[in-house]
């Protein structure tokens, strides 16, 4: 029976990354069950759509109330970027066969990535000033809190001590979203999509057999989302309020 190994994994990468095994008394890196540890930056690019018919069975024409012309709103170069730092843990298991590698691994991480839009005006949401019930925001935030799913891997060993793999599954983010103003809002989202990425890892034999390091980068695209309801008893952000569809899709590394 094999022997656990246990491995230290540092990488450094853009974004959300994976850690690696390492090997000892003849087993290769990352062959057989592994632990390891990771640490680096991540980034994303978040793209919102909102696509309205505007304020639905007010007359443009009449004397009284307001009427705004709908439309699509969308980011459609670039988006709303987030950066922030990440970390967490990997357990796997691989299997060697000759100079190739086939394994299957799961991670968990958490940190701050995130963003944040401000404005020195008031955003205006719902009612008006004269009326007396002006809901506005002046501030969104939308944090990363962590981020989990698995991995098979395929590679090849370079040379006794290197693995080169690629790798490909899902991740799924839970993302908690906070607007300011005149009241406070904040809700949870929840986001996944297909995930690929690379790395190279080699052993450290000069500290310890049993220790390797991997550097690497992982990229997700999230799959597009409905978005409502931010913050509790909020009417004006049900579903198909006033004919409009609110969207969000993305991508991390």
């Amino acid at each position: 029976m094999k022997k656990v190994k246990l491995i230290f994994a540092v990488a450094v990468m853009l974004g959300l990354f994976s850690s690696s095994a390492v090997s000892a008394d003849g087993f290769a890196p990352a062959e057989g069950l592994y632990l390891g540890i990771f640490g680096g930056g991540g980034m994303g690019i978040v793209q919102p759509k909102i696509a309205t018919n505007g304020s639905i069975g007010t007359d443009p024409a009449a004397s009284q109330g307001s009427f705004h012309e709908g439309g699509t709103f969308e980011a459609t170069d670039g988006g709303l970027g987030l950066a922030g730092f990440e970390g967490g843990g990997l357990l796997g298991y691989g299997y060697r066969m000759g100079d190739m590698y086939i394994g299957l691994e799961g991670e968990y991480a958490a940190g701050d990535v995130k963003f944040k839009l401000t404005s020195d005006r008031n955003v205006e949401l719902t009612g008006s000033e004269t009326e007396g019930h002006l809901t506005y925001i002046t501030s969104v935030t939308a944090e990363k809190v962590w981020t989990t799913g698995g991995f098979g891997r395929i590679g090849i060993y370079i040379n006794p001590d290197t693995l080169l793999a690629f790798k490909g599954g899902v991740l799924i983010s839970k993302f908690d979203v906070r607007t300011e103003g005149d009241t406070t809002y904040s809700e949870s989202f929840y986001g996944g999509g297909p995930s690929v990425g690379a790395s190279l890892e080699s052993r450290i034999a000069a500290i310890d057999p049993n220790l390797s390091i991997r550097l690497g980068a992982v990229y997700t695209d999230f799959l597009t989302a409905n978005v409502f309801s931010i913050g509790a008893n909020q009417s004006n952000n049900n579903a198909n309020h006033s004919a409009h569809n609110s969207e969000v899709t993305g991508s991390a590394l």
